[in-house]
């Protein structure tokens, strides 16, 4: 693997795992060192993750990590309702209906999971992966698969944020049995209507968990203001 695909999947691994934290500024040189490449693969790897939206040009600093906003909860919810409900339409219509049955029966078994501390939720989120890598596989649309890949990079983001919420990861699960089960079935329609309730939900939950992290922000301190010089006094006019 060339460097630079080695720190463009380092860094964008640690943005999406919060060690590089949402306002966090990065510098070349400071991430160079940290990988252990020199300043142009991690060149390379900044224009990538500008492109990817997970960073933001930052005047005269180099870049900074974007932060998570309602607006763009909000923005990511309404591509991703357009896209998944659509996905779950050819899915059910160009899908193995025995995949998408194995994967309900294993979300039936998923609420035990997330009661079941870190590795439970390691367990569940790579069943979501794997219904995720089904339903691409399903719906044999390349254009339609990288648009999901695009917004699935955000969303992990934003599941970070509400990962330890029991009692909604238990609904999730139920949620994901039921899109699998239609699809398994044929329908859909109502595949796409149990996407619809899905998304609700988690959009709901995912924008009250922003808002809480955005309160818990501290605002950034004021800018002081640049001293004045004197003015300088009238030239006396000698007589």
């Amino acid at each position: 693997m060339r460097a630079s695909e080695r720190a463009y999947a380092r860094l964008r691994a640690d943005v999406l795992d919060g060690v590089l934290a949402p306002g966090t500024v990065l510098a070349e040189v400071e991430q160079s060192v940290r990988l252990g490449v020199s300043r142009t693969p991690v060149r390379e790897a900044f224009a990538r993750l500008l492109t990817d939206g997970l960073v933001a040009p930052l005047p005269g600093r180099g870049l900074v990590v974007t932060r998570l906003s309602a607006v763009g909860v909000d923005e990511l919810y309404e591509v991703r309702e357009a896209l998944e409900e659509q996905a779950v339409r050819l899915a059910a219509r160009r899908g193995d209906p025995a995949v998408f049955a194995a994967l309900a029966a294993r979300f039936g078994d998923a609420p035990a999971l997330v009661e079941a501390g870190e590795d439970g939720l390691r367990r569940y989120y790579d069943l979501v992966g794997e219904f995720d890598a089904a339903l691409d596989a399903a719906v044999a649309n390349a254009h339609l698969v990288a648009a999901l890949a695009t917004v699935r990079t955000h969303l992990v983001r934003v599941r970070r944020l509400a990962r330890h919420d029991p009692v909604r990861l238990r609904h999730a699960a139920e949620e994901h049995q039921l899109i699998a089960e239609a699809v398994a079935a044929g329908d859909g329609g109502l595949a796409a209507h149990a996407v619809h309730v899905h998304l609700h939900r988690s959009r709901r939950q995912f924008l009250a968990a922003v808002t809480a992290a955005d309160d818990a922000v501290p605002p950034e301190p004021p800018v002081p203001a640049e001293p004045q010089a004197p003015a300088p006094r009238p030239q006396e006019v000698s007589a």
